[in-house]
């Protein structure tokens, strides 16, 4: 099984300004690195409760100014990361096509989206994949290669997962349009998409405390 080697896929340069950078940025077997690599998570984890304060009203309403600097400053940080780190690869393409490269422009992407599309900024919350990070600088290898592992298992498994999805979409779709035929607008099932989520809700016996069936056709439904 092969193991996730950042020298072999995207090219560690052999000298000058890249090699030192390459060294602190992919590498945590030296005390700039680890402490490279311990800032970043701390970063992400502050960005990450920066979004989530946020998106709290009193807390925006009393703090919104320091929190969307906040924001900003860790977007900028990041993108300067994300920038850093296609420069000091030989191969910069196959770093930004690879897992991590890909999650970290995800981790930057919304919040310059969010200046033509208001909201897509809570998007942001994808920053936190990025601790997974955490497992190569605690030198957790194995967990690397069993997401890796995972990740073959459900490619393989696609068609039984999609052929399990379809069917538990069937089920809520029929359930949640009995439900709005039955019990209709007058008891809460105004819609088909909202007696379908009162049904996906009933599936996963998650509950649904706003509202439930109220005839009595739609008891041996609710039960079953």
């Amino acid at each position: 099984m092969k193991s996730y080697d950042p020298h072999q896929r995207f090219g560690r340069p052999e000298s000058g300004w890249r090699e030192k950078l390459y060294a602190v940025i992919f590498e945590s077997d030296t005390p700039a690195g680890m402490a490279f690599d311990l800032a970043l998570i701390g970063a992400i984890l502050l960005s990450v409760t920066t979004v989530v304060l946020a998106s709290v009203s009193e807390v925006a309403r009393d703090y919104g100014d320091w929190l969307f600097a906040a924001e900003w400053f860790f977007t900028v940080l990041f993108t300067i990361e994300y920038a850093s780190r296609l420069l000091c690869v030989r191969h910069p393409l196959r770093y930004a096509r690879s897992f991590f490269g890909m999650i970290d422009l995800l981790a930057v992407l919304p919040s310059y989206m969010a200046l033509f599309v208001p909201g897509v900024h809570v998007l942001l919350n994808v920053r936190i994949l990025r601790l997974l990070r955490m497992f190569r600088i605690l030198k957790l290898t194995l967990y690397i290669e069993e997401y890796g592992m995972l990740g073959r298992a459900l490619l393989a498994s696609r068609r039984k997962i999609l052929i399990f999805l379809s069917v538990v979409f069937m089920i809520v779709f029929l359930l949640g349009t009995v439900m709005y035929v039955v019990e209709g607008p007058a008891h809460g099932f105004t819609s088909i998409p909202t007696s379908v989520y009162w049904a996906i809700s009933a599936v996963t016996t998650v509950g649904f405390a706003t509202w439930c069936r109220r005839r009595t056709w739609g008891g041996p439904l609710r039960r079953s």
